[in-house]
């Protein structure tokens, strides 16, 4: 089975997430098909919250909830939905309508809660001006990392997505001299290189993919995002399961060793959702392993 094809693309130049809510007074069924007939997974990827399963009376394998760490520091919202889509393309107003035509084939059973308009920032750069996704695999190693593989038609060819939507306090980050903004990230802004003395809080330190047992390799898919003042990255995460990206999170939260990540002195989470992308039979996302 093919995997949605976005998922190991490069980024397009604007996105636009959609997350919806369940109505448990309506079946699900009709919509969802109409939905994976509609999403080619490349302008527009399917993600399935655990709820759609547990309506239906199925397990997916692999499927759960945005896991609730109660001793993070911070702490990390959760705030799982029912249905996410990713639409990728280069024009926002060709993206709302079709957000909006996929907004009508989801009702009555799914509503829309919230939406987010995204762009690529230069050469793929976080709004603070560092790279972001520097250390994604590559190659047959993405596809190792994003793709399940070995378990079985209509799970071989999916993948397991994480999105979060961070918001960023830019005072906060001007007010640090650049040394501590190089620490806060582990990288040389200007030159990309990874600083060997970084404080053991620096993000390449915390998320260092190979240092974990497994490693925790994931595809990273992030943009940047602004809505009136408000600006920040929403941190999107495509793997073979949640394992790799949860692995990342704890240690980023102090779980492994007390020590938190140097970013969240000046960007936080608002939401947490996990996702489970099918893979496609044909044109359309297969929907098979949902019975």
């Amino acid at each position: 089975m093919k995997p949605q094809s976005a998922i190991l693309e490069p980024i397009p130049d604007h996105a636009r997430h959609l997350f919806f809510d369940l109505d448990r007074a309506a079946a699900p069924q009709a919509a969802l098909h109409a939905l994976a007939a509609a999403c080619d997974g490349r302008s527009a990827v399917l993600g399935i919250g655990a709820g759609v399963a547990g309506a239906l009376g199925v397990r997916v394998a692999g499927l759960r909830g945005f896991s609730n760490l109660p001793q993070a520091k911070p702490a990390i919202p959760v705030t799982q939905h029912a249905l996410w889509l990713w639409l990728c393309g280069n024009e926002p107003g060709d993206l709302l309508l079709q957000g909006r035509a996929l907004e009508a084939l989801a009702a009555p059973a799914f509503r829309l809660v919230q939406a987010i308009d995204c762009f690529r920032h230069r050469d793929s750069r976080d709004l603070t001006g560092y790279e972001d996704g520097t250390e994604n695999p590559k190659d047959e190693a993405a596809v190792d990392a994003a793709i399940a593989q070995g378990q079985g038609a209509g799970i071989d060819g999916s993948s397991f997505a994480a999105v979060q939507q961070w918001l960023h306090d830019f005072a906060a980050f001007d007010a640090m001299p650049r040394r501590e903004q190089d620490n806060c990230f582990g990288r040389e802004r200007d030159s990309n290189e990874e600083i060997d003395d970084a404080p053991a809080s620096a993000h390449v330190k915390r998320t260092a993919q190979e240092d974990f047992e497994p490693e925790a390799f994931v595809v990273r898919r992030s943009m940047p995002w602004t809505a009136g003042a408000d600006a920040g990255l929403v941190f999107l995460a495509f793997g073979n399961s949640f394992d790799a990206y949860e692995a990342q999170l704890r240690r980023m939260t102090g779980h492994d060793d007390g020590i938190s990540d140097a970013l969240f002195g000046f960007t936080r989470p608002l939401t947490g959702g996990y996702y489970w992308c099918p893979p496609m039979a044909g044109d359309a996302v297969d929907l098979s392993a949902l019975g």
